[in-house]
């Protein structure tokens, strides 16, 4: 099993249309991708957040070399759409998670 997480920032100007574009085209685009085999979409809930709104998508894949291809072809693409829609005001931060032991 291998882990990515990615968060998404979106300053408090654009929350609005951010979670309209959560409803109408991640959620859409997060259910059709390929090898990941499991997801959970989050919003960020933090006291250290005090200006805008973190959305995380923890994406689990069977192994590294399926995170690194996704990472290689479908994470450009999700980073394309946003910055089309959204510019550079949508921050992407990836995460990329080695597990040393789990209970899953």
């Amino acid at each position: 099993m291998s882990i990515l997480s990615l968060t998404f920032h979106t300053p408090a100007v654009l929350v609005a249309s951010w979670d309209e574009y959560i409803k109408t085209d991640l959620e859409n685009m997060v259910e059709n991708l390929m090898d990941v085999e499991k997801y959970i979409l989050s919003e960020v809930e933090s006291d250290m957040i005090s200006e805008g709104k973190n959305t995380n998508l923890l994406l689990i894949f069977d192994d590294i070399e399926k995170r690194q291809e996704f990472i290689d072809i479908e994470f450009k693409n999700i980073t394309e759409r946003i910055e089309a829609k959204f510019g550079q005001e949508v921050m992407i931060f990836e995460t990329f998670l080695n597990q040393k032991k789990n209970r899953f």
